[in-house]
């Protein structure tokens, strides 16, 4: 005679498969965040034979500096955050030279010769919060943006978003973003 056991068993044959489709499940469904960083080009490595420690002079460099309080210097000058986009279309835009047919600037002696020529210098304390400078780095790629965009109204005569490549390469030749960020302090 056989003995019957009182307990049920449980069929874990399937337990496998199903553990299987809610991996699948989690894996398919799930958000796998982006970092998103400084979209920024990098110079590129000077040719051999070529002469690429060009001296800048100095009304073309327009230096920003974030120090350890957070608080935005402009060519030694305390200004505030919603001041910089401002200064620097003004420094870009000069026209000091007048070479620039497009620039509407003041011509000012102390602001840059053309934008081609100016050099935004951003440098930022070791104790600065990085909020701050990514503020800053905003604010510095609106004005260009502005600029750009005044430029193809005025010159190109179409909006911005209606551009081909080959013009949007032309607005950047007219407006190159010239960024050194220099290393701390």
């Amino acid at each position: 005679m056989r003995r019957t056991s009182s307990r049920p068993e449980v069929n874990a044959g399937s337990m496998a498969d199903i553990a299987f489709l809610l991996l699948i499940f989690f894996l398919v469904t799930a958000v796998i965040p982006k970092d998103q960083g400084i979209n920024r080009k990098l110079p590129r490595p000077c040719p051999p034979g070529e002469i690429c420690n060009v001296p800048i002079p100095e009304r073309n460099i327009l230096k920003i500096a974030i120090n350890s309080k957070n608080e935005i210097m402009l060519d030694d000058e305390i200004v505030t955050i919603s001041e910089v986009k401002d200064l620097t279309k003004n420094f870009i835009d000069n026209n000091g030279d007048g070479s620039c047919t497009y620039c509407n600037g003041d011509k000012s002696e102390t602001l840059s010769d053309n934008p081609s020529k100016a050099v935004i210098s951003l440098q930022s304390d070791r104790n600065a919060n990085y909020n701050r400078f990514i503020e800053v780095q905003d604010e510095l790629t609106q004005a260009y943006f502005e600029l750009r965009k005044t430029y193809c109204e005025s010159v190109l005569k179409r909006p911005i978003d209606k551009l081909s490549k080959e013009e949007l390469q032309h607005v950047k030749g007219a407006y190159p973003f010239i960024l050194s960020e220099a290393e701390t302090r």
